[in-house]
């Protein structure tokens, strides 16, 4: 019976070890996801014009297909890829997070230079003509392959945000935890963004104070898109500069990031979110520079790969 017992107190201690680790996964997985906020809200602002000129039935179908092709991304490619750079290359790290910041810097000064050109014409934005199903095919094939490059920032970021020291298991495990809860958040969120008009438009068939509230969702969406892009684009530019700086620092060049830090205790005098605000533009701006300097490169190397074409 003294065995039995200790038996039980040896499995109830190594229970408790076991709900202790799994809750040091989750919290490390959401702090290394936070990280990630820049290409998290870029991936939910990009994603829904991929639906855009198809049926209201086919909305949601096209979501899902997007949002298997995102969790197969990052669970049989990006994290096997990453817990192997972790291993024998993580010496890499720092240069694929400065790449993916650059990206973001990138992404986020041509969005700003479309909104600056005059009658600029957005062809991922115009409507789908021709055969609906071979179409829906090769808008799912583009969303897949844009999640990718995102889902790459995101799982590199993450993994750079993990303890150094923590084991391969358990960076694995935080991997795993982070590809399905930023999936199930972008994708849940894009979800309730395509079908919002249509949930307005049947409260406004209802009546009522349902009528007026449906009609303000039909009303208030384009101008909620419109906001997110924004807010989009501003996430991108931040963590772009975020990234970079601390990549910088990663790689022995702390002169940024200690001038961005001392700049931002010095305008905050003390007051932690506004020191975390002026960091915050501060590193936007230098996201803004990055990538407009970025801008003509990308541009000069697609061309010359054209013509090499």
């Amino acid at each position: 019976m003294s065995g039995l017992l200790a038996l039980l107190d040896d499995v109830a201690g190594i229970a408790k070890i076991a709900a202790a680790s799994v809750d040091d996964v989750i919290a490390q997985a959401s702090k290394a996801g936070a990280k990630a906020a820049g290409a998290v809200i870029d991936d939910a602002a990009v994603t829904p014009k991929y639906v855009t000129g198809f049926s209201a039935e086919r909305e949601l179908p096209i979501v899902w297909k997007i949002a298997r092709g995102s969790i197969l991304n990052k669970l049989l490619i990006l994290t096997p890829a990453a817990l192997i750079l972790s291993v024998f290359a993580p010496w890499l790290i720092a240069p694929l997070l400065m790449l993916g910041g650059a990206y973001l810097c990138f992404e986020g000064a041509e969005k700003i230079l479309k909104w600056l050109r005059p009658g600029h014409v957005d062809l991922d934005a115009k409507g789908v003509k021709g055969d609906p199903a071979h179409l829906e095919e090769q808008k799912v094939k583009g969303a897949i392959k844009t999640d990718f490059i995102l889902s790459a920032e995101i799982m590199t970021i993450a993994l750079s945000a993990l303890p150094a020291e923590s084991g391969l298991v358990f960076k694995g495990a935080a991997l795993v935890v982070v590809a399905i809860g930023i999936t199930a958040l972008v994708y849940g969120a894009v979800a309730i963004i395509v079908k919002a008009d249509d949930v307005g438009l049947h409260m406004s068939a209802r009546g009522g104070v349902s009528a007026a509230i449906g009609r303000g969702i039909v009303k208030g969406m384009p101008t909620f898109m419109k906001l997110l892009l924004v807010v989009g684009t501003a996430a991108m530019l931040w963590v772009g500069g975020s990234i970079i700086v601390h990549a910088w620092a990663e790689m022995g060049w702390h002169g940024p990031e200690q001038l961005i830090e001392d700049a931002a205790h010095a305008i905050a005098a003390g007051s932690g979110g506004l020191e975390w605000t002026a960091k915050a533009i501060m590193d936007g701006v230098l996201g803004i520079v990055l990538g407009f300097a970025l801008i003509p490169v990308v541009e000069k190397t697609m061309t010359s790969m054209g013509r090499a074409h």
